[in-house]
């Protein structure tokens, strides 16, 4: 049987949710004295290199922490810490308004699904345990999908190979591995709270 820490129950979070569900105020202002440097440098990071300028960066920020409030029924403790699902709707939400630039500037933006399962390689997160606890977590829950999907990431994302390997690897065909990696995809998007 798996313990609460194995499950990703987190006992912080869990007074953190019941403050905010008691008193939003003083609930959202614990979250943004604890987590606004993080989220602020993920969003920093994924934008720095770009034309966004500081205020893009503040506003995705507290996009972030307003969208967390009011999709608070749909966070599960069980699954992610607030920590990492903050992490993964900085990052969606700094990817998706380097879209939308990018649209005003008629540049085509090419979607990379591997971004949905990584961290970048050169993100600045306040701390390397921040980043290989969010690695963890996604890992987890890759691995929750169970089989073959689990395999199927993991081989494509993490491994490198291509649709045919995979598919000869584990007796599948490339158009079964695709719909899978789609499907699974797009549970993994939902369970961290993407769009």
């Amino acid at each position: 049987m798996m313990n609460r820490f194995e499950r990703g129950e987190n006992v912080e979070d869990r007074k953190l949710l019941s403050l905010l569900k008691k008193d939003a105020n003083a609930g959202m202002e614990q979250l943004m004295n604890q987590y606004a440097g993080l989220v602020y440098a993920v969003v920093r990071a994924r934008l720095s290199d770009t034309c966004c300028i500081s205020s893009d960066i503040e506003d995705c920020v507290a996009d972030v922490f307003s969208e967390f409030y009011h999709g608070l029924s749909a966070f599960d403790p069980a699954i992610s810490s607030i920590k990492s699902y903050l992490c993964v709707m900085a990052r969606n939400d700094a990817t998706d308004l380097l879209r939308r630039r990018a649209k005003q500037r008629g540049q085509i933006w090419l979607d990379d699904e591997q971004s949905l399962l990584q961290v970048a390689d050169d993100m600045e997160i306040e701390s390397d345990l921040a980043e290989q606890e969010l690695r963890r977590e996604v890992l987890a829950a890759v691995k929750q999908l169970g089989e073959p999907d689990a395999s199927i990431l993991i081989r494509k994302y993490y491994l490198g190979e291509t649709t045919k390997q995979i598919a000869d690897a584990l007796g599948l065909s490339a158009s079964n591995v695709d719909t899978r990696t789609h499907r699974a995809l797009y549970k993994l998007r939902n369970r961290f709270g993407g769009k």
